[in-house]
């Protein structure tokens, strides 16, 4: 595990070459993210349009020291006509893994959007096969809800998912200041 401190920020310009990486580097997505070769502007124009903070989602960098670590996401999943959620999601570049990054800005994601919107649930989705991401939601207080099958296509194959879940009751959230999110010192 990292001693360094974990942070959340806003994507500044000069990040969007690493965002890119994810889109266009197999090696940066690791073996359950690759799905294919993707759009290399697509960063660029989110990033233009809105800073990629919009109303149904967002992205912020994960930052660990000086090292940009990959980034945190987030998107409205509606689950009725007048109901929503989020799910978010976490990407990590290969030499920021297994170190305890993920589940920690995964847990500052979680208590951002708890503290700024007024969702009571936050899903978060990943392969059956991906354990260590598994463990990670765990830690960061989601529970397992079930596999839903057949729903994520990679690879030539059709892939199931785990689906797990957090609700706002499970967490006790602090108050966050303004700017990046982090966390407490120690």
């Amino acid at each position: 595990m990292s001693d360094e401190p974990v942070l959340l920020r806003p994507v500044a310009e000069d990040d969007l070459p690493l965002l890119q990486r994810f889109l266009t580097d197999p090696e940066a997505t690791g073996p359950y993210q690759w799905l294919g070769w993707s759009d290399p502007g697509h960063w660029r124009r989110r990033w233009a349009e809105d800073g990629l903070l919009g109303e149904n989602g967002g992205h912020l960098m994960v930052v660990s020291g000086t090292d940009r670590c990959g980034f945190v996401a987030w998107r409205r999943a509606v689950t009725t006509r007048n109901s929503s959620c989020w799910n978010m999601g976490a990407q990590l570049l290969p030499e920021s893994r297994g170190r305890g990054i993920g589940t920690r800005a995964q847990r500052l994601l979680t208590r951002y959007l708890f503290a700024h919107t007024p969702v009571v649930r936050i899903e978060a989705d990943t392969e059956t096969g991906n354990l260590a991401e598994q463990r990670a939601l765990e830690k960061s207080g989601f529970t397992r809800e079930g596999v839903l099958r057949s729903v994520l296509f990679r690879d030539g194959e059709w892939r199931d998912v785990v689906r797990y879940s957090v609700l706002r009751e499970d967490i006790t959230s602090t108050r966050e200041g303004p700017g990046a999110v982090g966390e407490a010192p120690a």
